[in-house]
């Protein structure tokens, strides 16, 4: 049998296959990319053998544990257990949250039962956990950082795309930063964006970036909150502004917020339910600025989307939409820009447009590695 492992950074580095064998409920609060939640006890399961524990002990636990797993139960998760430990009989483990008693009896079972052996992860994902959170927390004091500002619209999502040491923070958190960000899929819980964020920059640096290129955020993605290590670090870093013409902004807003916006509803709920979701979901985003707009400007820029959104409806035309995106973006997102900008302006080392900008931070990035 391949050993137990405890080599974390391997595991991430190669996208190992993980069964995760707690109860689904520990699983939802947070995993790893890519894991399948094959519980060794289902929630109510898990509950009956805590309270057991607190009330007997240990061994009574362990003994109600096997009289609820037991018999068809018993064999239909070995089953499954078998099955995946087949499909990934090279490159594959499984743990349990202390990599404890859980996942030994899974590891047991598989052996005695299904003839598998099949590697464990020592420490479990308690310990895999406080690996990532290291990882960015190291990667915070030890990484050089450059932060890519520039007005909304300007494209730096796409820029980082196209950068080898881009750090994506809104990718990971499935969310596009600003108030109309959200997306149709929804966004990962805390747990699960810290740890992808963390398997990210333990690849870029095991690739040998000492810079990391960062898109400019608050605090908060979405519902995403930023590591505070990793925060507190980019907020005293050097600058990169990106910078295109008004006109392109307004059309990559268009094709971003409004037109993929709204096929990726339609995608997920059908033409009339995906289309008023959609029309729905950016009412809303404009409402959670009616406080920052003020009521007058509010109302304006509301009536002119909701005409937008029925003439999208009635034909399909979608070119009404860029009045509202015009007047947002000179009445409140560009002068938001400029007042923090002033407030940063010592931090910023460069300013162009996108060839410019990517030439530079790409000669940066060289004239570390070299």
């Amino acid at each position: 049998m391949r050993d137990n492992l405890t080599d974390y950074a391997h595991i991430f580095l190669n996208d190992v296959p993980m069964m995760d064998v707690r109860a689904p409920v520990e699983f939802v609060q947070g995993a790893f990319p890519g894991t399948v939640n094959m519980p060794l006890m289902n929630d109510a399961e898990r509950q009956q053998v805590g309270t057991c524990y607190k009330q007997q002990g240990q061994q009574a636990a362990i003994a109600l544990g096997h009289q609820l797993v037991a018999g068809q139960t018993k064999q239909h998760r070995i089953e499954a257990w078998a099955a995946f430990a087949q499909a990934h009989a090279q490159h594959g483990v499984l743990y349990c949250f202390r990599g404890g008693l859980r996942s030994q009896i899974v590891q047991q079972w598989l052996h005695t039962e299904a003839g598998i052996a099949y590697p464990r992860v020592i420490g479990g994902y308690k310990a895999m956990r406080t690996f990532l959170l290291q990882t960015t927390e190291a990667a915070s004091a030890e990484c050089g950082f450059v932060v890519l500002s520039g007005l909304t619209g300007t494209g730096k999502t796409e820029v980082l795309a196209q950068l080898a040491n881009g750090l994506d923070l809104e990718g990971h958190a499935n969310h596009r930063g600003s108030s109309f960000g959200s997306r149709v899929e929804g966004q990962p819980a805390q747990i699960d964006f810290e740890n992808r964020l963390a398997i990210d920059i333990l690849k870029k640096r095991a690739a040998g970036h000492r810079i990391l290129v960062v898109e400019d955020e608050g605090r908060h993605v979405g519902k995403c909150s930023v590591p505070l290590p990793l925060r507190q670090r980019l907020e005293q870093v050097p600058m990169v502004c990106l910078t295109d013409d008004f006109e392109r902004r307004v059309e990559r807003i268009l094709q971003d917020y409004v037109v993929q916006q709204c096929a990726a509803f339609v995608a997920a709920h059908g033409p009339e339910a995906g289309a008023d979701l959609f029309g729905t979901r950016l009412l809303e985003s404009l409402d959670k600025l009616a406080k920052r707009l003020g009521g007058s400007l509010h109302q304006t820029l509301r009536d002119v989307m909701v005409r937008a959104l029925a003439l999208q409806r009635d034909t399909g035309a979608v070119g009404l939409h860029r009045d509202w995106i015009t007047a947002l973006m000179r009445q409140y997102y560009d002068p938001m820009y400029a007042f923090q900008r002033s407030s940063r302006s010592e931090r910023i080392v460069f300013e162009g447009d996108r060839a410019a900008v990517m030439a530079y931070l790409r000669e940066q990035a060289e004239g570390v590695l070299r």
